[in-house]
């Protein structure tokens, strides 16, 4: 029977990552011939020896811009063949572990010996940047364009991009797309995904998978030709604005940049008004924002990946039995566990404090059933840090969210501001825009048609215009949710957001965008505030599998 929360009780089977990423690169029974798809995808050498000089010179005028345009239309010169299906991919080399840079020569294999230069059509972000790709590279094929090139217009209205990395570089990238539509600079390129990072979850939205595929050599060719052939879908991006008294540090990811004074919506009056000097920061995100529990979570891991990086690399192994002295773990930290008896691959979560009272000679292995071996970890680490027991903790930091946290919102189908009470045992609040949290969890669920109606809610999108809000309660439930026995704690859907805190006893709360966790400095006194509205153009995506 379901309980209260657990409207539509969630499957913990789940599909397993390999499976999802092979089907996500792969195209059953299809054989595609090397030089067959280097001639559908690569564009004419003067196209792209034009933009590549256009990008190095930050200059779509540049002389031998100029001149690479003057040789291929010359006369007698032999009119040049748009591509079938013209490709840019940027890939992230750094990314997958050890597999990024031979990702990278295997790319420009396909696409031709000679694009090993420079002047290829698979950027390294490392050296060509997504803005300057749009500043100039794209620029420069709308300018031949621009003076009768037919060749360069269907190449520029046909263009997709491919991004190999994990969601942050596609994020990135999407980000500098999305510019084009500000600039009124259309048709947006659709974006595909080659997974590369270790979340994934943009990737598994859009169906190309969790993980990079064991047979990877032969799955990049059938992915170029999925990119250059699938339907295109839209996903919705998220404007985040931070409103917080002038004169506290704050260490930002990189998403988000500190920006001059932005003024909150004059719609939802600030009761006790704002000081006279505010700090603001705003960035873009796609897939989630975290106030809480598993943000602090986050913040322990990535400072752990920072010290240690040689315990969260790599892509995953066929079997992963990993022996660490407990001594030497400092926070938490992911590692790739397949689970072999059920074919299932679960990205576990191995956590402990940093105070951990074990001998130096204790280990702790791994060798468990994926699923429940989550639990166990999850558990474990939040027993340490008090989350099971919070009601009789002394820690400000352990209790409910609702002691610091008010949130307001313009609920479904409506244009006005409403405060929504929070949940009293909630300790992490999530508004989440994709289906997939947390390398593939789905904490919001498959809720039946009855409970949204009752709720007020609708069947969530990734294109919906809507963010989905929801609690994790105190470890156990986390633990739950987390392997997909229950779903968390539904407070809301919303069209903008509005999180308003202030301290009291709390100095400090852990906030997250798309997996990149800060500690967020609070007053006793003033609040900080944090919005959250929809970027008015969706990007546009390529389809992997339904």
């Amino acid at each position: 029977m379901n309980s209260p929360d657990t409207p539509g009780w969630v499957s913990g089977s789940g599909r397993s990552a390999v499976i999802d990423s092979l089907r996500g690169c792969t195209i059953s029974g299809v054989r595609i011939s090397k030089e067959e798809l280097k001639k559908k995808i690569t564009c004419p050498d003067y196209i792209r020896l034009a933009m590549t000089e256009a990008i190095q010179a930050k200059d779509v005028d540049a002389a031998t811009v100029v001149q690479f345009y003057e040789e291929a239309h010359a006369e007698g010169a032999e009119p040049a063949e748009p591509p079938e299906f013209p490709l840019i991919v940027f890939i992230n080399s750094k990314s997958g572990g050890r597999h990024g840079p031979e990702l990278k020569a295997r790319l420009q294999e396909l696409m031709g010996e000679e694009q090993v230069t420079p002047t290829d059509i698979c950027f390294e972000l490392s050296a060509v940047k997504p803005h300057e790709f749009v500043q100039y590279g794209l620029a420069c094929l709308e300018k031949f364009a621009s003076v009768g090139d037919n060749c360069a217009k269907e190449i520029r209205e046909k263009l997709r991009v491919v991004v190999a990395g994990g969601d942050g570089t596609v994020g990135w990238v999407l980000g500098c797309l999305g510019e084009l539509n500000e600039q009124d600079r259309l048709p947006v390129p659709p974006t595909g995904i080659i997974p590369l990072g270790t979340g994934n979850d943009l990737s598994r939205s859009f169906g190309w998978g969790g993980s990079f595929p064991f047979n990877w050599k032969a799955a990049i060719k059938r992915s170029l030709d999925k990119v250059a052939r699938s339907p295109i879908a839209h996903l919705d991006s998220w404007h985040l604005l931070i409103t917080m008294p002038a004169g506290e540090e704050l260490e930002i990811p990189y998403s988000i940049k500190e920006t001059e004074e932005t003024p909150l919506d004059m719609e939802l009056e600030v009761e006790d008004g704002l000081p006279d000097e505010v700090s603001c920061y705003q960035g873009v995100f796609y897939n989630y924002f975290s106030i809480g529990m598993d943000a602090q979570v986050a913040y322990g891991f990535h400072h752990l990946r920072n010290e240690k990086p040689y315990l969260a690399q790599g892509p995953i192994a066929n079997k992963v039995q990993t022996v660490f002295p407990i001594s030497q773990i400092t926070s938490y930290t992911y590692f790739h566990l397949l689970n072999v008896n059920c074919r299932r691959c679960e990205m576990l979560k191995l956590q402990s404090g940093r105070n951990t009272e074990v001998s130096d000679n204790a280990f702790v292995s791994f060798h468990l059933s994926g699923r429940w071996m989550l639990v166990i970890i999850y558990s474990g680490y939040s027993c340490k840090q008090g989350w099971f027991f919070t009601p009789c903790s002394s820690d400000p930091g352990l209790r409910s969210l609702k002691n610091i946290l008010r949130i307001y919102a313009k609920k479904v189908n409506s244009s006005t501001w409403e405060q929504i009470p929070v949940p009293s045992s909630v300790r992490s609040v999530v508004a989440l825009n994709l289906p997939s949290y947390a390398s593939g969890r789905n904490p919001w669920g498959n809720l039946k048609p009855e409970y949204l109606e009752k709720r007020g809610f609708v069947e969530a999108q990734a294109d919906d215009g809507l963010l989905e809000v929801f609690g994790f309660k105190q470890g156990w439930h986390a633990s739950m949710v987390m392997v997909e026995l229950i779903n968390a704690k539904h407070i809301t859907q919303a069209s903008a957001i509005r999180f308003e805190l202030r301290g009291g006893e709390w100095t400090e709360a852990y906030m997250q965008v798309d997996g990149e966790p800060w500690k967020q400095p609070m007053n006793r006194e003033v609040s900080t505030f944090v919005e959250i509205k929809r970027v008015p153009h969706r990007s546009v995506m390529v389809k992997g599998s339904e």
